[in-house]
Parts: structure tokens; sequence; C-alpha cells
């Protein structure tokens, strides 16, 4: 993905997709959309994450399609955006793209305390290269029909999404795949502990009054 790349020539460029895709990744749609629609603070509700999964917890699925679009829309966005600047789109859309992921996990705005990044991992899949995006949602609705666990349908998404892209032979998109997928992991340990013992929630389950649960398809 830094083929050709030049430090002293490309960085303020290849800073900048950083930077662009951060700001556009840590705009917290879950916490405005609740808002709006009269539901309080979506922090205090479930599991007090900003994500979808959790935004359907207030019982406004409307709301938590919202959320699920803006998310995915934001990585969309920053990966298509910054692919049109500099020498160097594929790079710069990558780097967009890691933007975009960690300031949804971790927005400054919000203290550093955002979503999960599933729904905006799969925003940078398809922009980046659709095929793969499709097949991480269709992996993902299979096993949560399957299961019933959206942490569960995210975690088994993610662990194959570096595997489609090698069998597709996108090996610049693996090298990007992994460490983002290393960190969805990091941001579900709770519910990987929840769901080896038994008490991960099942879709669909309201937990208003107590964050125990961080399990999201659009964190």
């Amino acid at each position: 993905m830094f083929e050709g790349v030049t430090l002293a020539t490309d960085g303020p460029w290849l800073a900048g997709a950083l930077i662009v895709g951060y700001l556009l990744g840590s705009i917290p749609f879950g916490l405005l959309l609740t808002r709006i629609a009269g539901l309080g603070d979506i922090r205090d509700i479930g599991s007090g994450s900003i994500g979808a999964t959790n935004a359907l917890r207030t019982g406004n699925r409307w709301v938590a399609a919202g959320t699920l679009l803006g998310d995915a829309g934001k990585g969309i966005a920053a990966v298509l955006i910054m692919r049109e600047f500099g020498a160097h789109p594929v790079t710069m859309a990558g780097l967009a793209g890691i933007g975009a992921f960690l300031g949804h996990l971790y927005p400054v705005w919000l203290k550093f305390k955002g979503g999960k990044g599933v729904a905006v991992f799969i925003g940078i899949l398809l922009a980046l290269y659709w095929p793969i995006g499709l097949l991480f949602c269709a992996t993902w609705l299979a096993v949560a029909v399957l299961g019933r666990y959206s942490s569960l349908s995210a975690l088994v998404a993610a662990l194959l999404t570096p595997l489609y892209l090698a069998w597709l032979d996108q090996w610049q998109l693996v090298a990007l795949s992994v460490p983002l997928v290393v960190l969805i992991y990091w941001a579900h340990r709770e519910n990987i502990s929840r769901l080896l013992s038994g008490t991960e929630p099942k879709i669909g389950a309201k937990k208003k009054e107590t964050k125990a649960d961080g399990s999201e398809a659009g964190q």
C-alpha cells in the first residue's frame, strides 16, 4: 500500500488523509440521532455504546437504521473523498479508512469512548472493494440468523475478511484489514468473555438500565 510513497513529498497528504478520515469517523451518529428523536443519551442505554445495535435498544428501529447507515456512510465518504487527492490514491484511501475507523472507536468529542467499529468497517470495505463489503454483510447475516448474536456475527465476519481478500488476490487490502480486525476484536473483548460464559444477550434484547452489553453490528 505504501509502494512508491516518499515521506518528504507525500507526508502532508498522508497526514491529511488520516486527519480527514478521523474527523469524519468521529461523527457520533448514534448519539446525535437518539437525541434528535428525544430518546436521551445513548450512552445511558444498554451497553453505553454509540452504535446501531445499542441504538436498537431504544426501541426505535429508524434511529438504529439511521445510525447504521450514518456509521457505514462515514467510512465510505472518507475513502471516496481522500482517494481523489495526492499522487497515491490507494494509499490515501487506505489511510483515510484507517482514520475513520479510529475516529469512530476513539472520538475526541466523547472522551475517546466510541463504538465498536463494525459498521464503519463495512463502509470502508464497500468503498475500497465492494465485493468484500457484500461478503462481510452476507457472513454477518448468516451467523446472525443461526446464532442470534450480533457480536458473534461481527467477529466471524471480521475474522474471515482477510481470508476473503486473500482468496480474491487483494493483498494490499489484506495488509490494511488485519490491524482493523485486531481492533474490532479488542473492542469486543467483553463480548467475547460473555460469549464464552454464555451470558451474551441475543439480538433484540433490551437492556436500557444496565450497561452490560457491548455487542454491535453497527457499532
